[in-house]
């Protein structure tokens, strides 16, 4: 199976790299942390991770490795 993430795609996530970021799952939950790192795959590695489940942080994850099969959306966190 080929990717889908397009080099425009790694581009703007390079340039969040170490700030906050709020990343959709395809289950609704959301994951709020610092973007350390990510790959081609959109597996993404976020520090000072917190999950929020109905717009409430249910816990706190610290450093966390989110899958990219499960990433619905990343966006800057506000």
């Amino acid at each position: 199976m080929s990717s889908s993430i397009t080099l425009p795609t790694l581009k703007m996530l390079a340039e969040h790299l170490d700030t906050f970021v709020l990343v959709k799952l395809k289950d609704g939950t959301g994951i709020k942390g610092r973007l350390k790192t990510y790959d081609q795959h959109l597996n993404v590695v976020l520090s000072e991770a917190e999950e929020y489940r109905n717009g409430e942080m249910t816990r706190r994850l610290g450093l966390t490795l989110v899958r990219g099969d499960s990433v619905v959306v990343i966006s800057p966190a506000v």
